[in-house]
């Protein structure tokens, strides 16, 4: 007999909609069919239940987040509790990963490398999922709590009936069935923007922050010779060591960017905090374009520094590190 996976009936989210498109990929699951309903006898007979019943129970595949008392979060490194999307892919995320470069053989990922990205999908996205529907606010005292690389949660909400409109439980059932190839869809997309984008660029930020202090010698300027996304590894790799001392930190990235010319960008504080710089450049120099920001910073060929500080722009691989020694040494 085809297993069932039961989920409430009504107006459906992302979470169990996800929750359900992860487990349908398993092996296991991967011919059951979804059972929409509350009747607590029926799902009884389910073999696995998300999002309803009142019970987490890894053990008995019981993974609702709404009762009294519950407060678990994927790991102590959190503190946003979890959905069922969540709850789901805290158990069986692994196995779902595996399975679908199995299914998927253009997805490389080395054994090695595949906790890494099991972690990093969940803190990209399962965690704004979580956050959405367990009505946490994305910002709070200007600081962001969880990043949002899609609004799936709005996208399927709208796939519910308007409440102006009389809808049948078939009705309701087949629009369920849309959002869940919606959500396998985009959890593959982001998954494979990870594989394809992030990985890469881990390894080569990993490297370059091993060869740092051949870079400059206070260790402090990192230069790339390429561009790639750095920021969020770079952050990563110096958590994983032990925040090193202020004084050792990395301070400035240099790099080149699609125009031939070289970009100097202050380090954030934290995945976060993106405009929240470690140390911005200069003052002085900020908004400032060309010759008046050339003749304020007393190094010829410079372009720009953005108004915030963040980041700022020199024709040459040289003169962006002398932008990069001299804000350095500002006090």
């Amino acid at each position: 007999m085809r297993k069932v996976i039961g989920t409430h009936s009504g107006s459906f989210h992302a979470d169990e909609v996800l929750a359900c498109a992860l487990l349908r990929k398993l092996p296991r699951f991967s011919d059951a069919v979804v059972m929409r309903t509350r009747d607590a006898g029926l799902l009884a007979q389910c073999d696995v239940v998300v999002d309803v019943g009142a019970i987490y129970d890894a053990a008995t595949l019981r993974f609702d987040h709404h009762q009294r008392g519950f407060d678990s979060t994927f790991s102590s490194r959190f503190s946003i509790k979890l959905s069922s999307a969540g709850l789901v892919y805290k158990h069986f995320g692994m196995k779902w990963l595996e399975e679908v470069l199995r299914l998927h053989r253009g997805l490389q990922v080395e054994e090695e490398e595949k906790e890494a990205v099991y972690l990093k999908l969940y803190e990209d996205f399962f965690l704004g999922i979580d956050a959405v529907d367990n009505g946490v606010e994305q910002f709070e005292g200007g600081i962001c709590r969880y990043k949002q690389v899609t609004d799936l949660s709005s996208r399927i909400a709208r796939l519910n009936p308007s409440w102006t409109s009389e809808c049948s439980d078939s009705e309701r059932d087949e629009r369920f069935a849309r959002a869940l190839e919606m959500a396998e869809a985009e959890v593959l997309d982001v998954l494979r923007g990870m594989i394809e984008s992030w990985l890469p660029a881990r390894k080569l930020t990993r490297s370059a922050y091993a060869s740092r202090y051949d870079s400059h010698s206070s260790g402090q300027i990192l230069v790339l010779k390429q561009f790639f996304p750095w920021r969020s590894e770079l952050l990563a790799v110096e958590a994983e060591l032990g925040c090193p001392p202020e004084d050792q930190r990395v301070l400035y990235v240099v790099f080149p960017d699609s125009s031939g010319q070289w970009r100097v960008q202050a380090v954030p504080e934290s995945e976060l905090k993106l405009f929240q710089s470690r140390k911005a450049l200069p003052e002085p120099w900020r908004g400032v374009r060309d010759e008046e920001l050339s003749r304020l910073a007393e190094i010829e060929g410079c372009v720009f520094v953005h108004a915030s500080g963040f980041i700022g722009g020199h024709k040459t691989l040289e003169g962006a590190l002398k932008m990069a020694e001299k804000a350095l040494r500002w006090k």
